[in-house]
């Protein structure tokens, strides 16, 4: 499809060679690059491409899978305006008369003009630190406790640890060995707490992956043995940050977020303009210097009357969003209150009460699912 300088190509079960190098430029994101989706199986034959040229050159390409009347776009964490996302969607319709639906899954993206109904909502989050020339001059713009403690902490692991150091590793100069003990670290103090790691067999076997092939890795070492650990990846000008997690015997040194430091220094020092933690509003991100990202779950309809007609799973999305919501809203309140008041407890309670009715909204809505045969929507739980 042509209009003016503007061309639309879309490469059906198909994902060109020249894909990996435009879309490392265009979006500089390891959630939008074929490294992450190689390693998580998403370059099977059901992918396709769409392709946006101006005057020649790719502005806008994004992946894609079809599955019945609904087509999922892959990259995530990206940033895309309402008239590409309007081009799309009306490229998309076109082409395929089965297409009730279109979703996009945590991106930053206008909406407004958007001729098409739709739902958007908030479903995660990408905390950011950009990153100046220096070390120094990053340093300095942290506040004033924070420069405290790291100066203070450094001071005592050093004097406890004099053997102490954190040095870097580019792809397949980390081995799964190394890899896996950090992995172990996040295991383990995930078992502190009674819980269950998200990161089973599987999924530790494509982080290695991952970092094999662009990974930078952190690994702090006491007498030569491995006490902690950063596993992230580079794309483009940006590094992302998976996993830091370190050995609890060193829980009293700040070991954790001294890591995150050096590792934030590190890649000032390699040139990158952004440090991505990705997901999860720990205060410690924002002492270092990080701000939030709101991403988006986006689901585009066909008409009004599609709409209605997939109007379980619009209902699953609008619930999920409004919860995600009032447990952000809850949990602010907390804070600012402090957590030994009574409004305090009452909206932990309230966070927690909403957490089990989505979990009972979830299994209803999926039997609901199963009885009338809709197709499988994929959300991650947001």
């Amino acid at each position: 499809m042509n209009s003016d300088s503007v061309t639309v190509s879309l490469y059906e079960h198909s994902v060109p060679s020249f894909m990996e190098a435009e879309m490392d430029r265009l979006y500089e994101h390891i959630h939008s690059s074929l490294a992450q989706f190689r390693v998580y199986g998403n370059l099977a034959d059901a992918t396709s491409t769409y392709v946006v040229r101006k005057d020649g050159k790719v502005t806008t390409a994004l992946l894609f899978q079809i599955s019945k009347t609904h087509v999922r776009v892959l990259n995530e964490q990206i940033s895309i305006d309402s008239q590409e996302l309007e081009r799309f969607a009306n490229h998309i319709f076109t082409t395929y008369k089965s297409v009730h639906r279109i979703t996009f899954h945590a991106i930053r993206g206008e909406t407004a003009t958007i001729s098409f109904p739709h739902q958007r909502f908030n479903c995660t989050e990408d905390i950011v630190v950009n990153l100046p020339a220096t070390r120094e001059k990053y340093l300095a713009s942290l506040g004033k406790n924070t420069r405290r403690n790291i100066k203070r902490y450094t001071d005592r692991l050093m004097r406890c640890f004099p053997s102490f150091r954190y040095e870097f590793y580019e792809h397949d100069a980390v081995s799964a060995e190394q890899l896996q003990t950090i992995i172990g670290f996040n295991r383990a103090r995930m078992a502190g707490k009674q819980k269950v790691s998200t990161i089973d067999d599987d999924e530790a076997e494509r982080i290695v992956q991952l970092a094999q092939t662009c990974g930078v890795v952190g690994i702090a070492t006491i007498d030569g043995r491995i006490c902690a650990g950063g596993i992230g990846y580079r794309a483009g000008e940006n590094y992302f940050l998976n996993v830091i997690a370190h050995d609890p015997a060193y829980d009293d040194y700040w070991i954790g977020v001294l890591c995150s430091y050096l590792t934030i220094c590190e890649c000032i020092a390699r040139g990158c303009k952004e440090f991505h933690f990705l997901w999860g509003r720990y205060e410690y991100k924002f002492a270092l210097g990080a701000v939030q990202r709101d991403l988006d779950h986006l689901v585009i309809y066909r008409s009004r009357v599609q709409l209605f007609l997939n109007g379980v799973t619009a209902s699953r999305i609008a619930c999920t969003g409004y919860i995600r919501m009032a447990k952000f809203w809850m949990l602010d309140q907390a804070r600012q209150q402090g957590s030994d008041r009574f409004p305090a407890r009452a909206a932990v309670y309230v966070v927690t009460r909403l957490r089990s009715l989505k979990r009972t909204a979830s299994g209803m809505l999926a039997q609901r699912k199963k009885t009338i045969s809709l197709p499988e929507e994929p959300i991650n739980d947001i």
